[in-house]
Protein backbone atom coordinates (compact mmCIF):
# COMPACT_ATOMS: atom_id res chain seq x y z
CA UNK A 1 0.00 0.00 0.00
CA UNK A 2 2.99 2.45 0.86
CA UNK A 3 4.54 1.95 -2.38
CA UNK A 4 1.39 2.78 -4.39
CA UNK A 5 0.68 5.56 -2.15
CA UNK A 6 4.26 7.19 -3.08
CA UNK A 7 3.82 5.92 -6.93
CA UNK A 8 0.39 7.99 -6.55
CA UNK A 9 2.24 10.95 -4.82
CA UNK A 10 5.04 11.03 -7.50
CA UNK A 11 2.47 11.44 -10.65
CA UNK A 12 0.51 13.81 -9.01
CA UNK A 13 3.66 15.78 -8.54
CA UNK A 14 4.23 15.58 -12.02
CA UNK A 15 0.65 16.74 -13.08
CA UNK A 16 1.05 19.60 -10.80
CA UNK A 17 4.19 20.49 -12.19
CA UNK A 18 2.54 20.61 -15.59
CA UNK A 19 -0.47 22.74 -14.69
CA UNK A 20 1.35 26.21 -13.94
CA UNK A 21 -1.26 28.49 -14.68
CA UNK A 22 -1.02 31.10 -17.44
CA UNK A 23 -0.91 34.68 -16.58
CA UNK A 24 -3.58 36.67 -16.55
CA UNK A 25 -5.07 37.67 -20.00
CA UNK A 26 -8.15 39.33 -18.90
CA UNK A 27 -8.16 43.21 -17.53
CA UNK A 28 -8.64 43.09 -14.02
CA UNK A 29 -8.40 39.18 -13.89
CA UNK A 30 -7.31 37.37 -10.58
CA UNK A 31 -4.42 34.96 -10.69
CA UNK A 32 -6.82 31.81 -9.30
CA UNK A 33 -3.78 29.18 -9.92
CA UNK A 34 -6.08 26.74 -11.04
CA UNK A 35 -5.34 23.11 -11.14
CA UNK A 36 -5.46 22.84 -15.06
CA UNK A 37 -3.87 23.53 -17.94
CA UNK A 38 -6.77 25.10 -19.63
CA UNK A 39 -10.03 27.13 -18.84
CA UNK A 40 -11.77 30.05 -19.35
CA UNK A 41 -14.63 31.81 -17.84
CA UNK A 42 -17.71 32.80 -20.16
CA UNK A 43 -20.54 35.38 -19.51
CA UNK A 44 -23.68 33.07 -21.55
CA UNK A 45 -25.87 35.84 -21.41
CA UNK A 46 -23.54 38.21 -23.50
CA UNK A 47 -20.53 36.14 -24.84
CA UNK A 48 -18.09 37.67 -22.98
CA UNK A 49 -14.63 36.16 -21.47
CA UNK A 50 -14.36 36.42 -18.08
CA UNK A 51 -11.42 34.67 -17.67
CA UNK A 52 -8.92 33.10 -19.64
CA UNK A 53 -6.30 30.80 -19.06
CA UNK A 54 -4.60 29.32 -22.47
CA UNK A 55 -7.83 29.16 -23.75
CA UNK A 56 -6.97 29.11 -27.24
CA UNK A 57 -4.49 26.51 -27.08
CA UNK A 58 -5.46 23.03 -28.72
CA UNK A 59 -6.53 20.00 -26.53
CA UNK A 60 -8.12 16.92 -26.57
CA UNK A 61 -11.79 17.07 -25.43
CA UNK A 62 -12.43 13.82 -24.46
CA UNK A 63 -16.15 13.20 -23.62
CA UNK A 64 -17.11 16.99 -23.77
CA UNK A 65 -17.27 16.01 -27.63
CA UNK A 66 -20.64 14.95 -26.56
CA UNK A 67 -21.89 18.25 -26.24
CA UNK A 68 -21.67 18.85 -29.92
CA UNK A 69 -23.58 15.25 -30.37
CA UNK A 70 -26.15 16.42 -27.96
CA UNK A 71 -26.61 20.35 -29.56
CA UNK A 72 -27.14 18.18 -33.27
CA UNK A 73 -29.50 15.65 -31.99
CA UNK A 74 -31.41 18.62 -30.14
CA UNK A 75 -31.38 21.00 -33.08
CA UNK A 76 -32.47 17.66 -35.35
CA UNK A 77 -35.32 17.24 -33.04
CA UNK A 78 -36.32 21.11 -33.17
CA UNK A 79 -36.21 21.59 -37.10
CA UNK A 80 -38.56 18.67 -36.72
CA UNK A 81 -36.62 15.96 -38.55
CA UNK A 82 -37.34 13.74 -35.45
CA UNK A 83 -38.34 13.54 -32.05
CA UNK A 84 -37.75 12.68 -28.58
CA UNK A 85 -40.25 9.67 -28.79
CA UNK A 86 -38.74 8.85 -32.26
CA UNK A 87 -37.40 5.45 -31.60
CA UNK A 88 -33.79 4.09 -33.38
CA UNK A 89 -32.45 0.95 -33.64
CA UNK A 90 -28.65 0.47 -32.90
CA UNK A 91 -27.19 -0.68 -35.94
CA UNK A 92 -24.22 -2.27 -36.78
CA UNK A 93 -21.87 0.64 -36.30
CA UNK A 94 -23.04 1.15 -33.17
CA UNK A 95 -20.01 0.05 -31.38
CA UNK A 96 -17.58 2.07 -34.59
CA UNK A 97 -13.70 2.60 -33.78
CA UNK A 98 -14.79 1.95 -30.12
CA UNK A 99 -11.63 -0.40 -28.50
CA UNK A 100 -10.28 -0.73 -25.55
CA UNK A 101 -11.72 0.91 -21.94
CA UNK A 102 -14.69 3.24 -22.52
CA UNK A 103 -17.78 4.50 -21.02
CA UNK A 104 -21.01 2.57 -22.16
CA UNK A 105 -24.43 1.86 -21.13
CA UNK A 106 -24.72 -1.41 -22.44
CA UNK A 107 -26.61 -0.79 -25.77
CA UNK A 108 -26.89 -3.83 -27.96
CA UNK A 109 -27.07 -3.95 -31.96
CA UNK A 110 -30.62 -4.29 -32.55
CA UNK A 111 -31.77 -2.92 -29.80
CA UNK A 112 -34.73 -0.04 -29.54
CA UNK A 113 -34.45 2.95 -27.83
CA UNK A 114 -35.73 6.17 -28.15
CA UNK A 115 -33.75 9.78 -28.67
CA UNK A 116 -34.82 10.94 -26.04
CA UNK A 117 -33.31 7.81 -23.75
CA UNK A 118 -30.25 7.64 -25.70
CA UNK A 119 -29.25 11.31 -24.87
CA UNK A 120 -29.39 10.42 -21.52
CA UNK A 121 -27.15 7.28 -22.23
CA UNK A 122 -25.10 9.94 -23.71
CA UNK A 123 -25.48 12.39 -21.41
CA UNK A 124 -25.01 10.65 -18.06
CA UNK A 125 -22.81 7.79 -18.09
CA UNK A 126 -21.17 9.52 -21.36
CA UNK A 127 -21.97 6.29 -23.20
CA UNK A 128 -19.81 6.26 -26.57
CA UNK A 129 -21.75 3.91 -28.32
CA UNK A 130 -24.82 5.81 -27.88
CA UNK A 131 -22.93 8.60 -29.39
CA UNK A 132 -22.98 6.47 -32.91
CA UNK A 133 -26.49 5.65 -32.58
CA UNK A 134 -27.60 8.99 -32.75
CA UNK A 135 -24.76 10.29 -34.97
CA UNK A 136 -26.22 7.48 -37.68
CA UNK A 137 -29.73 8.43 -36.73
CA UNK A 138 -29.21 12.13 -37.66
CA UNK A 139 -26.86 12.18 -41.14
CA UNK A 140 -27.13 8.58 -42.06
CA UNK A 141 -23.52 7.52 -41.19
CA UNK A 142 -21.17 7.97 -38.61
CA UNK A 143 -18.52 9.94 -40.97
CA UNK A 144 -21.18 11.86 -42.12
CA UNK A 145 -22.02 13.31 -38.62
CA UNK A 146 -18.37 13.78 -37.91
CA UNK A 147 -18.33 16.17 -41.17
CA UNK A 148 -21.72 17.70 -39.60
CA UNK A 149 -20.40 18.37 -36.22
CA UNK A 150 -16.83 20.08 -37.98
CA UNK A 151 -19.63 22.57 -40.12
CA UNK A 152 -21.51 23.05 -37.36
CA UNK A 153 -18.55 23.92 -34.90
CA UNK A 154 -17.95 26.25 -37.69
CA UNK A 155 -20.87 28.37 -37.75
CA UNK A 156 -20.97 28.58 -33.62
CA UNK A 157 -17.46 30.37 -34.27
CA UNK A 158 -15.10 27.33 -33.36
CA UNK A 159 -11.46 28.21 -34.66
CA UNK A 160 -9.39 25.82 -32.84
CA UNK A 161 -11.81 22.64 -33.52
CA UNK A 162 -12.05 19.44 -35.27
CA UNK A 163 -13.56 16.39 -34.78
CA UNK A 164 -12.84 13.14 -35.90
CA UNK A 165 -15.20 10.80 -34.41
CA UNK A 166 -18.82 11.98 -32.36
CA UNK A 167 -18.13 10.80 -28.65
CA UNK A 168 -14.45 11.69 -28.05
CA UNK A 169 -11.94 8.83 -27.72
CA UNK A 170 -8.49 9.64 -27.83
CA UNK A 171 -7.49 10.12 -32.16
CA UNK A 172 -5.13 12.04 -34.45
CA UNK A 173 -6.99 15.43 -35.39
CA UNK A 174 -9.78 15.32 -32.67
CA UNK A 175 -9.32 18.57 -31.05
CA UNK A 176 -10.64 21.70 -29.67
CA UNK A 177 -9.87 24.80 -26.98
CA UNK A 178 -11.42 25.73 -23.95
CA UNK A 179 -12.88 28.29 -25.73
CA UNK A 180 -14.67 26.57 -28.28
CA UNK A 181 -15.85 24.26 -25.64
CA UNK A 182 -17.92 27.50 -23.68
CA UNK A 183 -19.23 28.09 -27.30
CA UNK A 184 -21.21 25.00 -27.69
CA UNK A 185 -21.82 24.67 -24.39
CA UNK A 186 -23.62 28.41 -24.83
CA UNK A 187 -25.61 26.89 -27.98
CA UNK A 188 -26.96 23.71 -25.58
CA UNK A 189 -27.78 26.00 -23.28
CA UNK A 190 -30.40 27.37 -25.47
CA UNK A 191 -32.29 23.94 -25.42
CA UNK A 192 -34.24 23.44 -22.30
CA UNK A 193 -34.32 19.34 -22.95
CA UNK A 194 -30.35 19.78 -22.26
CA UNK A 195 -30.54 21.06 -19.27
CA UNK A 196 -33.32 18.80 -18.09
CA UNK A 197 -31.18 15.63 -19.21
CA UNK A 198 -27.68 17.22 -17.57
CA UNK A 199 -28.92 18.19 -13.92
CA UNK A 200 -30.67 14.40 -13.69
CA UNK A 201 -28.54 13.03 -11.12
CA UNK A 202 -30.43 9.54 -11.79
CA UNK A 203 -32.52 8.11 -14.44
CA UNK A 204 -34.09 4.44 -15.44
CA UNK A 205 -34.04 3.70 -18.85
CA UNK A 206 -37.20 1.91 -19.53
CA UNK A 207 -36.91 -1.89 -20.61
CA UNK A 208 -36.43 -2.46 -24.05
CA UNK A 209 -36.63 -4.94 -26.76
CA UNK A 210 -32.98 -6.82 -25.44
CA UNK A 211 -32.66 -5.30 -22.21
CA UNK A 212 -34.35 -5.01 -18.48
CA UNK A 213 -34.58 -1.19 -17.16
CA UNK A 214 -31.56 -0.29 -16.43
CA UNK A 215 -30.12 2.88 -14.00
CA UNK A 216 -27.96 5.16 -15.14
CA UNK A 217 -25.91 7.70 -12.93
CA UNK A 218 -24.47 11.02 -14.03
CA UNK A 219 -21.20 11.19 -13.73
CA UNK A 220 -21.54 14.95 -13.24
CA UNK A 221 -20.18 15.71 -9.67
CA UNK A 222 -21.71 19.21 -9.44
CA UNK A 223 -25.41 17.66 -10.22
CA UNK A 224 -24.97 13.57 -8.35
CA UNK A 225 -22.95 12.56 -5.43
CA UNK A 226 -23.25 9.41 -7.45
CA UNK A 227 -19.54 8.61 -9.40
CA UNK A 228 -18.06 11.47 -6.90
CA UNK A 229 -19.31 13.06 -3.83
CA UNK A 230 -18.43 16.25 -1.71
CA UNK A 231 -18.82 18.37 -5.35
CA UNK A 232 -22.62 19.30 -5.27
CA UNK A 233 -23.02 22.98 -6.80
CA UNK A 234 -26.81 24.35 -6.35
CA UNK A 235 -26.64 26.81 -8.60
CA UNK A 236 -25.55 24.25 -11.49
CA UNK A 237 -27.93 23.85 -14.94
CA UNK A 238 -25.86 20.96 -16.62
CA UNK A 239 -22.51 20.01 -18.47
CA UNK A 240 -20.48 17.62 -19.34
CA UNK A 241 -17.78 15.51 -18.06
CA UNK A 242 -14.51 14.24 -19.88
CA UNK A 243 -11.70 11.71 -19.06
CA UNK A 244 -9.25 9.97 -21.20
CA UNK A 245 -5.25 9.72 -20.73
CA UNK A 246 -4.75 12.32 -23.24
CA UNK A 247 -7.28 14.86 -22.23
CA UNK A 248 -6.87 14.24 -18.63
CA UNK A 249 -10.22 15.17 -16.27
CA UNK A 250 -12.02 17.95 -18.19
CA UNK A 251 -15.51 19.49 -17.30
CA UNK A 252 -17.24 22.17 -19.12
CA UNK A 253 -20.46 23.57 -17.31
CA UNK A 254 -22.84 26.39 -17.09
CA UNK A 255 -24.29 28.08 -13.53
CA UNK A 256 -27.12 30.41 -13.16
CA UNK A 257 -27.13 32.67 -10.15
CA UNK A 258 -30.39 35.08 -10.89
CA UNK A 259 -30.19 36.79 -13.84
CA UNK A 260 -26.60 35.92 -14.47
CA UNK A 261 -25.48 32.58 -16.46
CA UNK A 262 -21.65 31.45 -16.49
CA UNK A 263 -20.07 28.95 -18.22
CA UNK A 264 -17.06 27.70 -17.07
CA UNK A 265 -14.33 24.96 -18.93
CA UNK A 266 -11.94 22.90 -16.69
CA UNK A 267 -9.62 21.08 -19.27
CA UNK A 268 -6.37 18.37 -17.92
CA UNK A 269 -6.97 18.53 -14.51
CA UNK A 270 -6.65 15.82 -12.12
CA UNK A 271 -6.57 14.39 -8.28
CA UNK A 272 -5.10 17.29 -6.61
CA UNK A 273 -4.17 17.60 -3.08
CA UNK A 274 -5.97 20.52 -0.56
CA UNK A 275 -4.37 21.81 2.53
CA UNK A 276 -6.54 20.60 5.64
CA UNK A 277 -8.21 17.77 3.92
CA UNK A 278 -7.17 14.33 3.95
CA UNK A 279 -8.45 12.89 0.58
CA UNK A 280 -7.15 14.02 -3.08
CA UNK A 281 -9.99 15.90 -4.59
CA UNK A 282 -11.19 16.03 -8.23
CA UNK A 283 -10.00 19.64 -9.74
CA UNK A 284 -12.17 19.24 -12.72
CA UNK A 285 -14.96 19.74 -10.04
CA UNK A 286 -13.15 21.66 -7.15
CA UNK A 287 -11.74 24.15 -9.84
CA UNK A 288 -14.94 24.41 -11.81
CA UNK A 289 -16.77 25.50 -9.15
CA UNK A 290 -14.47 27.92 -7.71
CA UNK A 291 -13.89 29.71 -11.15
CA UNK A 292 -17.66 30.10 -11.27
CA UNK A 293 -18.16 31.38 -7.75
CA UNK A 294 -15.33 33.77 -8.59
CA UNK A 295 -17.32 34.73 -11.73
CA UNK A 296 -20.38 35.26 -9.59
CA UNK A 297 -18.48 36.91 -6.73
CA UNK A 298 -16.41 39.36 -8.38
CA UNK A 299 -18.29 40.71 -11.65
CA UNK A 300 -21.06 42.86 -12.38
CA UNK A 301 -23.21 44.27 -15.30
CA UNK A 302 -22.46 47.84 -15.69
CA UNK A 303 -22.66 50.83 -17.70
CA UNK A 304 -20.09 53.28 -19.05
CA UNK A 305 -20.76 56.34 -19.99
CA UNK A 306 -18.85 59.64 -20.71
CA UNK A 307 -21.27 62.16 -19.40
CA UNK A 308 -22.67 65.35 -21.43
CA UNK A 309 -19.40 67.28 -21.87
CA UNK A 310 -18.14 68.33 -24.94
CA UNK A 311 -14.69 66.95 -25.40
CA UNK A 312 -13.45 68.26 -29.05
CA UNK A 313 -14.23 70.68 -31.64
CA UNK A 314 -14.41 70.60 -35.60
CA UNK A 315 -14.08 73.85 -37.42
CA UNK A 316 -17.11 75.08 -39.60
CA UNK A 317 -17.01 76.79 -43.12
CA UNK A 318 -19.58 78.26 -44.89
CA UNK A 319 -21.09 79.85 -42.11
CA UNK A 320 -21.15 83.40 -40.78
CA UNK A 321 -22.65 81.88 -37.70
CA UNK A 322 -19.58 80.02 -35.79
CA UNK A 323 -16.55 78.89 -36.92
CA UNK A 324 -16.31 75.74 -35.15
CA UNK A 325 -18.69 73.16 -33.33
CA UNK A 326 -18.33 71.23 -30.14
CA UNK A 327 -18.67 68.01 -30.08
CA UNK A 328 -19.54 65.16 -27.29
CA UNK A 329 -19.62 61.36 -26.44
CA UNK A 330 -23.24 59.79 -27.09
CA UNK A 331 -25.15 56.46 -25.95
CA UNK A 332 -23.42 54.05 -22.97
CA UNK A 333 -21.77 50.45 -23.39
CA UNK A 334 -22.80 48.06 -21.42
CA UNK A 335 -20.13 45.36 -19.99
CA UNK A 336 -19.58 42.24 -17.98
CA UNK A 337 -16.58 44.06 -15.70
CA UNK A 338 -14.22 43.31 -12.63
CA UNK A 339 -15.90 45.31 -9.60
CA UNK A 340 -12.37 46.38 -8.86
CA UNK A 341 -12.18 48.30 -12.09
CA UNK A 342 -12.71 52.04 -11.07
CA UNK A 343 -14.92 53.03 -14.53
CA UNK A 344 -12.72 56.77 -14.42
CA UNK A 345 -9.85 54.68 -14.82
CA UNK A 346 -11.33 53.62 -18.53
CA UNK A 347 -9.25 55.42 -21.57
CA UNK A 348 -10.67 57.13 -24.29
CA UNK A 349 -9.24 57.66 -27.47
CA UNK A 350 -11.07 60.34 -29.60
CA UNK A 351 -10.95 60.43 -33.56
CA UNK A 352 -12.38 62.56 -35.46
CA UNK A 353 -14.13 62.03 -39.05
CA UNK A 354 -12.75 64.81 -40.32
CA UNK A 355 -10.94 68.42 -38.86
CA UNK A 356 -12.91 70.82 -40.63
CA UNK A 357 -16.62 70.39 -42.22
CA UNK A 358 -19.15 72.73 -44.45
CA UNK A 359 -21.81 74.13 -42.85
CA UNK A 360 -25.06 73.59 -42.33
CA UNK A 361 -24.18 71.19 -39.59
CA UNK A 362 -26.95 69.82 -37.35
CA UNK A 363 -26.99 68.98 -33.48
CA UNK A 364 -26.51 65.36 -32.87
CA UNK A 365 -24.50 64.69 -36.44
CA UNK A 366 -22.23 62.03 -35.88
CA UNK A 367 -18.71 63.61 -36.43
CA UNK A 368 -16.06 60.91 -34.91
CA UNK A 369 -15.88 58.07 -32.51
CA UNK A 370 -14.61 57.64 -28.80
CA UNK A 371 -12.89 54.28 -28.32
CA UNK A 372 -12.92 52.79 -24.63
CA UNK A 373 -10.81 50.67 -23.62
CA UNK A 374 -8.68 49.15 -20.77
CA UNK A 375 -5.25 48.15 -19.92
CA UNK A 376 -5.31 47.29 -24.33
CA UNK A 377 -8.80 45.57 -24.02
CA UNK A 378 -10.70 47.50 -26.07
CA UNK A 379 -14.82 47.53 -24.42
CA UNK A 380 -16.32 49.98 -27.48
CA UNK A 381 -17.28 52.68 -29.38
CA UNK A 382 -19.58 56.03 -28.60
CA UNK A 383 -20.41 58.56 -31.21
CA UNK A 384 -18.80 61.87 -30.98
CA UNK A 385 -21.83 64.21 -32.03
CA UNK A 386 -22.32 67.75 -32.51
CA UNK A 387 -23.54 69.97 -29.46
CA UNK A 388 -25.16 72.62 -31.39
CA UNK A 389 -26.97 73.11 -35.29
CA UNK A 390 -24.76 75.59 -37.21
CA UNK A 391 -26.84 77.05 -40.19
CA UNK A 392 -25.20 77.86 -43.93
CA UNK A 393 -24.48 81.15 -45.18
CA UNK A 394 -26.07 81.33 -48.72
CA UNK A 395 -23.96 84.68 -49.64
CA UNK A 396 -20.95 82.29 -48.82
CA UNK A 397 -22.40 78.91 -50.44
CA UNK A 398 -22.79 80.46 -53.79
CA UNK A 399 -19.84 82.11 -54.00
CA UNK A 400 -18.05 79.26 -53.54
CA UNK A 401 -20.41 77.19 -56.21
CA UNK A 402 -19.05 80.62 -58.09
CA UNK A 403 -15.45 79.68 -57.54
CA UNK A 404 -16.03 75.75 -57.75
CA UNK A 405 -17.93 75.99 -60.82
CA UNK A 406 -14.01 77.48 -62.63
CA UNK A 407 -12.56 74.82 -60.79
CA UNK A 408 -14.10 72.03 -62.80
CA UNK A 409 -12.24 70.14 -65.35
CA UNK A 410 -14.60 70.99 -68.09
CA UNK A 411 -15.22 74.31 -67.54
CA UNK A 412 -10.96 74.60 -66.93
CA UNK A 413 -10.98 72.97 -70.71
CA UNK A 414 -13.18 75.02 -72.08
CA UNK A 415 -11.91 78.09 -70.88
CA UNK A 416 -8.29 76.68 -72.23
CA UNK A 417 -9.66 75.85 -75.50
CA UNK A 418 -10.99 79.39 -75.97
CA UNK A 419 -7.68 81.08 -75.09
CA UNK A 420 -6.22 79.07 -77.80
CA UNK A 421 -8.72 80.19 -80.05
CA UNK A 422 -8.36 83.86 -79.52
CA UNK A 423 -4.43 83.06 -79.75
CA UNK A 424 -4.34 82.05 -83.07
CA UNK A 425 -7.16 84.38 -84.18
CA UNK A 426 -5.06 87.26 -82.95
CA UNK A 427 -1.82 85.34 -83.94
CA UNK A 428 -3.41 85.66 -87.50
CA UNK A 429 -4.33 89.28 -87.40
CA UNK A 430 -0.90 90.84 -86.14
CA UNK A 431 1.55 88.65 -87.94
CA UNK A 432 -0.22 87.93 -90.90
CA UNK A 433 -2.31 90.67 -91.83
CA UNK A 434 -4.03 90.66 -95.75
CA UNK A 435 -2.04 92.83 -98.17
CA UNK A 436 -4.04 95.21 -100.44
CA UNK A 437 -3.92 94.84 -104.27
CA UNK A 438 -2.70 98.13 -106.02
CA UNK A 439 -4.95 99.83 -108.10
CA UNK A 440 -5.73 98.68 -111.56
CA UNK A 441 -4.55 95.10 -110.56
CA UNK A 442 -6.37 92.55 -112.35
CA UNK A 443 -7.31 94.45 -114.96
CA UNK A 444 -6.97 93.30 -118.54
CA UNK A 445 -5.03 95.79 -120.65
CA UNK A 446 -5.49 95.49 -124.64
CA UNK A 447 -2.44 94.71 -126.35
CA UNK A 448 -1.19 96.60 -129.65
CA UNK A 449 0.33 94.32 -131.11
CA UNK A 450 2.88 95.13 -134.07
CA UNK A 451 0.44 97.59 -135.65
CA UNK A 452 2.62 99.81 -137.89
CA UNK A 453 0.28 101.70 -139.53
CA UNK A 454 1.14 105.44 -140.63
CA UNK A 455 0.61 108.01 -137.56
CA UNK A 456 -1.56 111.02 -139.03
CA UNK A 457 -0.40 114.28 -139.18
Amino acid sequence: MKKYRFLSLFLLLVLSLSLTPASAAVPGQEDLNLFCTKAVLLDANHGEVLYDMNSSERAAPASTTKLMTCLLVLEAVQSGQMSLNTQITAGETTYQGLTGNFSTANIKVGEVLTVEELLYCLMLPSANEAANVLAVAVDGSVEDFVSHMNRRAGELGCEGTRFANPHGMDQENHYTTAYDLSLMMQACLEHDEFITVTTTPKHNVPATNMSKERELYNTNGLVSNWTYSGYLYDKCIGGKTGTTDAAGRCLVAAARDGDEVLISVILGSGPMEVPGEEKLKQGQFRESRRLLEYGFSNFHRVTITRGDEPVDTVKVTMSRQADEVNVKPQGSITKTLPKSIDLDDIETDIRLFSKEVEAPVKAGQVMGLMTLSYEGEVYGELDLVAVTSVERSELLHKKQQFFEFFQTTGVKIAIAAAAVVLCLIALRLLVFPRRRRPVGAGRRVQSRGNYQGTRRR
